[in-house]
């Protein structure tokens, strides 16, 4: 079942963990100044690492020592932030095709999280962290 414990557990991990990870990604775009890409791979950089443990212990509740366990972990993460955004900046700024580059990035940028997220869950529930047995 795609909606149970599980995902309410996801879910609020999520939160905490977007709310960290969307506020160092606007940071690194609005007040340092960095590209799109380096904005949104900061917020998957540092967002990452607390998801890792919360997500693994909390939300999975998986307690199994592997580095596969990591390199499945990162290659998700991975994955996940190559699609969402590739597929976030070009339908945005086509859709805002009259909005200054600053507005279609920053929403590019929440759309893009809005989409690594579902793809998220669905890696580490069903691939990353799945349940032996």
């Amino acid at each position: 079942m795609l909606i149970d414990k599980t995902f309410a557990k996801f879910v609020l991990v999520g939160i905490a963990n977007t709310l960290f990870g969307t506020a160092v990604m606007f940071a690194f775009y609005n007040l340092l100044h960095c590209s799109y890409w380096v904005s949104s791979a900061a917020n998957y950089f540092f967002g990452s690492i607390l998801s890792y443990f919360l997500n693994k212990y909390y939300t999975f509740e998986n307690h199994e020592r592997s580095w596969k366990i990591v390199l499945k972990f990162t290659v998700n993460i991975i994955v996940c932030y190559l699609v969402a955004y590739a597929v976030a900046k070009p339908l945005t700024i086509l859709a805002l095709s009259g909005q200054t580059k600053v507005v279609q990035e920053n929403v590019a940028m929440l759309v893009g999280t809005c989409l690594f997220i579902a793809l998220n869950y669905l890696g580490q529930r069903f691939w990353a962290f799945k349940k032996k047995g």
